[in-house]
């Protein structure tokens, strides 16, 4: 080996017990063999089943918990209880991963950029009479907080997110929505801000409002182009003020490209 390749290799960690049997159970559950709902075996069957100690399986069903993925309670003769995948726990990981320094503000709303013209896209072509319904019910809710000022921010917000949601729903594709929501979350702080910031607080919410019954009408309408154009725009008008100036160029090109 040349002397300028021993950087190549590092000394390797040896795997715990705990998290050998730990990747075994959530490979069960993943698998389907270990439905949400159903139970594993007691801690004192799992020590003899997998021939380790008591410290070592207490310490894997932490992990499993930690990850949302089972429910446990020392000492429980039921055995932990299989929680599986939901949305919630993906949704929190990908949040956790959007909040962290591995993203600057402008690529998360760039990457927003994509999902929403996507998913409005979709929405378009997909929707069915109780998607639309869903979306009519947070505009009058938005409609209706607009009223309240500035102490209905965060509300006002929320029903912002669920209008999101409720497209991404009717996309029809399930990692679209977990993605929109923790991209949303990520940055919901941020819109919170830019409202409490504005001279007309009540003004700013309106055409906010007029712009999600534009995206409405044309998923409505089933005019895929226009909807995404509408979410890509709508991005770039709020957030390219608040991203670094190098990222700005960028978000301008997801919209002129388009």
């Amino acid at each position: 080996m040349a002397a300028d390749d021993a950087d190549l290799f590092r000394p390797v960690t040896p795997v715990r017990a705990y998290q050998r049997v730990a990747e075994q159970i959530e490979e069960r559950i993943l698998s389907g063999d270990l439905p949400p709902g159903s139970r594993l075996p007691a801690e004192r069957e799992l020590v003899n089943r997998f021939g380790v100690g008591r410290s070592t399986v207490r310490e894997a069903l932490r992990v499993l918990q930690s990850a949302g993925l089972i429910r446990s309670r020392p000492g429980d003769p039921l055995g932990a209880e299989v929680l599986g995948v939901s949305p919630d726990n993906l949704s929190q990981a990908l949040g956790r991963l959007t909040r962290s320094s591995v993203a600057t503000l402008g690529e998360l709303v760039q990457f927003r950029m994509v999902l929403d013209a996507e998913s409005n896209r979709l929405a378009a072509r997909l929707h069915d009479g109780d998607d639309l319904a869903r979306m009519r019910e947070q505009i009058t809710r938005m409609e209706a907080l607009s009223r309240g000022g500035p102490a209905s921010l965060h509300a006002f917000s929320e029903a912002d997110a669920l209008f999101h949601r409720a497209i991404a729903e009717a996309s029809g594709n399930s990692l679209l929505g977990l993605c929109a929501r923790a991209v949303h979350e990520a940055v919901v702080e941020v819109i919170e801000k830019k409202i409490a910031g504005v001279t007309d607080t009540t003004a700013w919410m309106e055409r906010s409002i007029a712009h999600h019954r534009e995206v409405l009408a044309a998923i409505a309408a089933g005019d895929g182009p226009l909807a995404a154009r509408l979410g890509r725009t709508a991005l770039h008008e709020y957030y390219a003020e608040h991203v670094e100036p190098e990222a700005t160029q960028l978000l301008a090109a997801s919209v002129e490209d388009h």
